[in-house]
């Protein structure tokens, strides 16, 4: 054994399953050839077992049939009560799945994974098929044990059809079975099966002479024994192959595989993909289906066109990429998708195209030998698919699209439109005869016909085409008025223009309707595009919803709605309007489950496929962010497998837009937090610095007055109260300011307007502040002509007091502070001047801010929020307020108030 250092990314993908794992709980499965060779009877011998070792295991579901051995087992263990479900007038046991999860053993034991539930059944299952509940039990962290057959592998179906005759109806998806942590095979020779058949421990006697004249032949069994075996082997070399990777042992093959499956819309399919699915378990091998849309398979009936969509999902269920192309021939586009992937091998269907078309036309067998190098190709043939028992999947999407109403296109109206313009034209030839020569009026009609394959498709314009020859032969080519013909060489035209004319129409309809396939897509593009654009501008979760709900109803031609949870985790209706396209109705319990699991519900799924709409879950990097519901009025627009991912990428962008507003939301409330922090220490620490020499100078004043007031002066005495006062003036002017700051940022203050004169206000606010601009030199410019202003009187004085005591601690004593007024065209413009040092250095809006203040390491009180409430009342009025140093040195502060046209007083009698 020659071992090399482990991949470094295929051991972290080694490591990541492993980690996925340890959180889903373990699937164990009894395998067998058929019914009655001993899994359930294995089952429960491992679980008493178990048991006896401690280990806690429930029954939650386990058939007897009847069979006293199996009876005996199950005393002593566990059991989980039944499920009982009406259905069609019957009273059913089954399991119950919620029963399971509430209780939630170490191991439960769930016979028959391939049932199916009753989802006609009151109450509804959530799931419709038993594996897709033990799938819910496993993400739970249950571990299951349980039993499958061979005949219910999805990718054997028809191979056990082809062996007994008899196509079963429930299967379990490959994947289910692949991902299984153990499997055991539980292994009866047919002929003691059959003994024990006649003895009646597997039916009732009537039963089992049924079952041995039919299903359960020696041969049959020895074939299905056979298939179970090299089924269980795969799975050993599986788990081989794993552990040689895992070990860094090297491989034994060269390269790898690549399959793909070209399938169409005829019997061949079904049996194309399953052939497919077991050739790639067989090579280790990715595989891919692929389906090519050409003009011609585009004007298959409905039913043709939603088998195909059935195809492509079943590919998907088994594993397989599902991919549809467009081109104008399918053995050409198939080939260079096939080099483009790098594919290894092509599996196509046995032709079947009649001898005399493939003289005129390559098969797409022809078109793949020719097109490809160094790619196998292989032709499978098969019986006639026709009389098989089609498989419940197809039967089913058959159902959900209505297949059994095919589509009633009205196509007369492209007919008659050939029988017009063949008239039209026959007149225009008319007029131009005597001046032309016949082959230009053969032009004339092969422009007719060119007219209507462009509109009308192929079918109008190849009836044109024979229209046009008949009026060009009796009315232009002599004899006139008879469709006899004089000259035979009139007859090789005739061919010709034919010819020429069914070319054109099959050319102009091809490419018809290949723009119109590329259109569709380049609108679904260009939609996506759209509302990724709309999304990454739009604020706000509701508005986004109702974009995205907008854009998807479009381009899906559904009704939609994003579904949203509550605090809570619930589900709920959007409270809003309801817009055009806006689904009403959804059903609350399934977006639930998609809220609660993240995975797709609904029609076309695997999870409640019995419901109308479709729900997707809107997974951001976190958590799921709610749901989309589309209700689709074509279904075909939801369940063809591209237009799912369509649907899929549309969620997804949908989630990444809502996810970018919910962290603006949270960066933002982060940011004003951090702010509200800063403001919080900015404050405590202007306060605690500002109000410290305030409280000592009151403090030791006051500790003076109490320990030697008898023994001070009166003048001793009568100063240090003023100082008390003084000071405790200072404590409640800077506790004001806070207190007013508060005011005005929660919107606590309304404006008081009036109308009034800044010369009175500018008075008011002028002997209010008396002694404390004594030191200074105060000028006052206020012309006598400025208007009245109408604004809250309270607060300007406000302003004007605050701007004038800071001109005032910040200016030397004996300089001048002026204050003017100076009308402009709709404002009053007021500035305080002073002649001081000037504004410091930096952003002089920076003044402005809260707790800001010029110099921090000044002797000068205060907490600096005068600036900052001055700036809140001016743009409570309208008005704004800026600083500016002076060109001859100092300070200038103005703001405006905006000016309104005066009330006019009445004159007096």
């Amino acid at each position: 054994m020659s071992a090399v250092r482990p991949d470094p990314d295929a051991l972290l993908a080694r490591v990541q399953r492993e980690e996925a794992k340890a959180k889903r709980g373990k699937l164990k499965v009894f395998f067998g050839a058929t019914a009655g060779v001993g899994k359930t009877y294995a089952m429960l011998e491992d679980a008493r077992a178990l048991k006896a070792r401690g280990v806690d295991v429930v029954v939650g579901y386990v058939e007897p049939h009847g069979r006293a051995e199996t009876e005996a087992l199950l005393e002593g263990l566990e059991r989980l009560p039944y499920r009982h479900i009406a259905y069609r007038g019957a009273a059913l046991r089954d399991f119950d799945l919620d029963a399971a999860l509430a209780r939630k053993p170490q191991i439960l034991l769930v016979d028959e994974l391939a049932h199916s539930n009753p989802l006609e059944g009151e109450p509804r299952p959530r799931h419709a098929k038993r594996w897709q509940d033990v799938e819910e039990l496993l993400e739970a962290g249950i571990t299951v044990h349980t039993t499958v057959n061979v005949q219910h592998v999805e990718s054997l179906n028809d191979i056990v059809a082809g062996i007994t005759g008899v196509r079963m109806q429930e299967t379990v998806p490959d994947s289910v079975f692949e991902r299984a942590d153990e499997v055991v095979m539980i292994d009866t020779p047919p002929d003691v099966l059959l003994e024990r058949l006649q003895a009646g421990k597997v039916y009732i006697p009537e039963q089992a002479r049924n079952a041995i004249e039919n299903f359960f032949r020696k041969g049959n069994l020895i074939a299905l024994r056979e298939l179970a075996l090299r089924t269980t082997a795969d799975r050993v070399d599986a788990a081989m192959r794993e552990y040689r990777e895992g070990q860094g042992i090297r491989a034994t093959w060269a390269a790898g595989e690549r399959l793909l499956v070209a399938i169409g819309p005829d019997e061949q399919g079904e049996r194309l993909v399953r052939a497919g699915k077991r050739m790639a378990t067989a090579l280790h091998a990715d595989w891919i289906v692929v389906y090519v849309e050409t003009p011609e398979l585009l004007r298959l009936s409905d039913e043709k066109r939603n088998r195909r969509i059935a195809l492509l999902r079943l590919a998907e269920s088994l594993g397989a990429e599902a991919v549809t192309l467009g081109g104008s021939s399918a053995g050409a586009e198939i080939a260079n998708y096939a080099q483009e992937r790098n594919v290894t091998r092509i599996v196509i269907g046995r032709p079947r195209r009649p001898l005399w078309r493939r003289l005129f036309q390559p098969s797409t067998y022809g078109e793949l030998v020719a097109g490809t190098k160094g790619i196998d190709i292989l032709v499978v043939g098969g019986g006639d698919e026709a009389s098989a028992l089609r498989n419940p999947f197809l039967a089913r999407s058959r159902a959900y699209l209505g297949a059994a109403h095919p589509g009633t296109k009205r196509r007369w109206p492209g007919y008659a439109w050939g029988v017009a313009a063949t008239a039209l034209w026959t007149g225009l030839g008319a007029l131009i005869s005597p001046h032309f020569e016949l082959v230009n009026i053969a032009m004339v009609y092969l422009l007719a016909v060119v007219l209507v394959a462009v509109r009308f498709g192929r079918g109008p314009a190849i009836a044109t085409s024979f229209l046009a020859l008949a009026a060009f032969d009796f009315f232009f080519v002599p004899p006139l008025l008879s469709f006899a013909v004089s000259d035979v060489q009139y007859l090789i035209t005739f061919a010709i223009m034919l010819t020429v004319a069914l070319i054109i129409s099959n050319l102009t309809a091809s490419v018809r309707l290949q723009a119109n396939v590329a259109g569709q897509r380049e609108r679904r593009t260009a939609m996506l595009y759209a509302m990724t654009r709309e999304l990454a501008a739009t604020r706000g979760q509701e508005p986004m919803a109702r974009a995205a709900v907008r854009h998807v109803s479009e381009v899906f031609e559904s009704q939609a709605v994003v579904l949203f949870p509550d605090a809570a985790g619930r589900i709920r209706h959007p409270r809003g309007a309801s817009t055009p396209g806006s689904l009403r109705g959804a059903d609350l319990a399934v977006a639930q489950w998609v809220q609660d699991h993240g995975e797709p519900a609904g029609l076309g799924t695997d999870t409640l496929p019995s419901a109308e709409s479709v729900y997707l879950p809107l997974k951001g990097s976190q958590a799921v962010l709610g749901v989309l519901a589309v209700l689709p009025a074509n279904v075909r627009r939801v369940l063809l497998p591209e237009q799912f991912h369509l649907l899929e990428t549309f969620a997804g962008q949908i989630a990444i837009a809502l996810e970018r507003a919910l962290l603006a939301e949270q960066a933002q409330r982060a940011q004003v937090e951090a702010e509200t922090e800063g403001l919080r220490n900015a404050l405590l620490a202007s306060i605690s610095h500002d109000l410290r020499t305030p409280l000592a100078v009151i403090s030791g004043a006051s500790s003076s007055l109490v320990e030697r007031g008898e023994r001070l002066g009166a003048d001793e005495r009568k100063a240090l109260a003023a100082s008390i006062f003084e000071q405790s003036q200072q404590m409640g002017g800077l506790v004001g300011n806070v207190l007013e700051m508060t005011r005005l940022e929660a919107g606590a203050i309304a404006l008081n307007r009036d109308w009034h004169s800044m010369s009175e206000i500018a008075g008011s606010v002028l002997r209010r502040l008396q002694d404390r601009l004594e030191s200074h030199l105060v000028e006052v410019d206020l012309p006598m002509e400025l208007p009245l202003v109408r604004v809250d009187a309270a607060l300007i004085e406000q302003v004007l007091a605050n701007l004038l005591e800071n001109a005032a601690k910040h200016t030397p004593p004996g300089t001048r502070i002026t204050l003017r007024v100076d009308q402009q065209d709709d404002s009053l413009l007021v500035s305080v001047e002073d002649a001081g040092p000037g504004l410091p250095a930096g952003d002089p809006e920076q003044l402005f801010a809260k707790f800001h203040r010029g110099n921090t390491e000044g002797a000068v009180a205060g907490v600096g929020l005068g600036l900052a409430i001055c700036r809140a009342i001016v743009r409570l009025h309208g008005g704004r307020i800026w600083a500016e140093t002076r060109a001859e040195g100092g300070a200038a502060f103005r703001f405006t108030l905006p000016v309104e046209p005066a009330p006019r007083v009445p004159r007096e009698a």
